[in-house]
């Protein structure tokens, strides 16, 4: 007999409210905040999962964070339940016949019509206890700290479609409530690792993410705390300072073939693809938040040297009284123009029941 609340077509989420959570200004889906519990989450039974082919690890803590991710898959116009199931089954093939996991890398997948789906097996038991971590193969070092969400499509240079958005943000409040996660908490993949996830659009949405699932959890982010400290990501045909200073870096690392032109060129390339050798990151030839925290090292007023000039290529738009004595990594990223707030949160005793 199934339990209660789980049967092979989905898993139903009672309680959770977003009504009346100041999200009628948005510009992304209906304008309307729905709860999952509209809509249940689909089991890994019922969109046709495999057995995973060993047994799931399941760690004795709290996931302490949310990533967001993009599939990078075509934007299909088909946002039916039936292509859901067909995508989550083509994940989980790709990722066990060709990555050779166990398993679906990812907790949840969410369709490009909203439908939001198990991804590993076991997620939706554990998250329903709130009080365990399934540990995923979606983020290297962050699989038994963070709860890992592919967003079905590529989110370059376009946003994603409003049913998406308004599942994201609905799964993500309930992510956030059973878990006790800081809204503050919500990341993109490339805050970790040097790729292009979840796509510059939906990147670029994260504060608002975090501003909207506060307000379903009934806080107000203040202080600009929606907005994280992060690392720019470099690509090849980038230009300007934050290229420049990455160059500078590569030179101090010992990359001395490296010319700092600003430009993003193919001796750059190269170099990166052999700095992220020599410090076993992934070498995708990008720069991100992988490669970012072991190539902008601490600096030190008047060492002198490439990194040194690092330093002085970005404070000149900042202005040199702006530099601590030593360049720490909170200081890097302000210097990038990637530096944050601080998390803040204020807690609003009309706010939606956990």
């Amino acid at each position: 007999m199934a339990r209660r609340g789980v049967s092979r077509r989905g898993f139903l989420i009672g309680g959770l409210t977003l009504a009346g959570t100041g999200l009628a200004g948005s510009t992304i889906g209906s304008g309307t905040a729905w709860a999952l519990s509209d809509r249940p989450i689909i089991d890994c039974a019922g969109w046709g999962a495999r057995p995973n082919s060993a047994i799931v690890p399941i760690w004795n803590q709290r996931p302490v964070k949310i990533l967001v991710h993009h599939t990078a898959t075509p934007n299909v116009a088909d946002q039916s339940r039936r292509a859901a199931d067909s995508l989550a089954r083509a994940i989980q093939n790709f990722h066990m016949d060709v990555r050779g996991w166990l398993d679906t890398g990812q907790h949840f997948t969410i369709s490009r019509g909203g439908f939001v789906l198990e991804g590993r097996h076991r997620s939706l038991e554990v998250l329903r206890i709130g009080q365990r971590q399934v540990e995923g193969a979606h983020c290297t070092g962050q699989n038994v700290v963070a709860v890992g969400i592919e967003n079905e499509g590529t989110y370059l240079d376009v946003d994603p479609p409003g049913a998406l958005w308004d599942s994201l943000r609905a799964l993500c409040v309930h992510l956030c409530s059973q878990y006790g996660i800081p809204p503050t908490e919500i990341y993109g993949h490339r805050d970790f690792k040097n790729t292009a996830c979840p796509g510059d659009r939906l990147y670029g949405m994260l504060p608002r993410l975090r501003t909207e699932v506060a307000g379903g959890l009934g806080q107000r982010l203040e202080g600009g705390a929606a907005h994280k400290e992060s690392w720019p990501l470099l690509r090849p045909g980038d230009r300007g300072p934050q290229v420049q200073a990455a160059q500078y870096l590569l030179r101090a690392a010992g990359m001395r073939d490296v010319v700092p032109s600003g430009r993003y060129d193919r001796l750059t390339a190269a170099a990166v693809l052999r700095f992220q050798e020599l410090t076993d990151a992934e070498n995708v030839g990008m720069i991100g938040g992988e490669t970012w925290p072991v190539l902008a090292r601490p600096v030190r007023r008047d060492e002198g040297g490439d990194a040194e000039r690092a330093v002085a290529v970005l404070a000149a738009r900042r202005g040199t009284e702006s530099v601590p004595d030593v360049v720490t990594p909170r200081v890097w990223q302000r210097l990038l123009g990637t530096g944050g707030a601080p998390a803040e949160t204020s807690t609003d005793p009309q706010g939606p029941p956990r």
